[in-house]
């Protein structure tokens, strides 16, 4: 298997407030739209998002009241003290703080409309590699 592209595809109660967050503060474009949907790309490394509208008649009727919870969307950055600090001041809900791990992972999280979690790391080699 070779795989050519990545994509998530996340179920939200309010896909234009989805849309509307990913494409002002994280950068993607909106590649195709329609009643309940929309496909996000970005032209880096990063996976694609498509966002479904819960209750939507393509999904299987076992997945249609599902949304998407417990689920952190990760994506690996560098300069990550100056992303908080634009998203922050675009408005952007912080909701975990930066915050560096004893592994070296420096990382933080912000929350979408819809309670999508996105979460920006950075690696940074540990202080103390011993510790970990």
């Amino acid at each position: 298997m070779q795989i050519s592209a990545s994509t998530v595809s996340l179920t939200v109660d309010d896909v234009a407030a989805s849309q509307r967050f990913f494409t002002t503060h994280l950068g993607y474009t909106e590649q195709a739209a329609a009643d309940g949907f929309a496909s996000l790309t970005r032209n880096d490394a990063a996976m694609d998002v498509v966002l479904l509208a819960r209750g939507t008649e393509v999904l299987p009727a076992d997945q249609r009241d599902q949304h998407a919870s417990g689920l952190i969307l990760a994506f690996t950055t560098t300069g990550i003290e100056a992303e908080e600090e634009r998203l922050r001041a675009e408005g952007a809900a912080i909701t975990m703080p930066l915050r560096e791990e004893p592994w070296g992972e420096r990382l933080f999280q912000v929350t979408d409309p819809n309670g999508v979690i996105v979460q920006f790391v950075e690696w940074v080699t540990p202080a103390d590699p011993g510790n970990s």
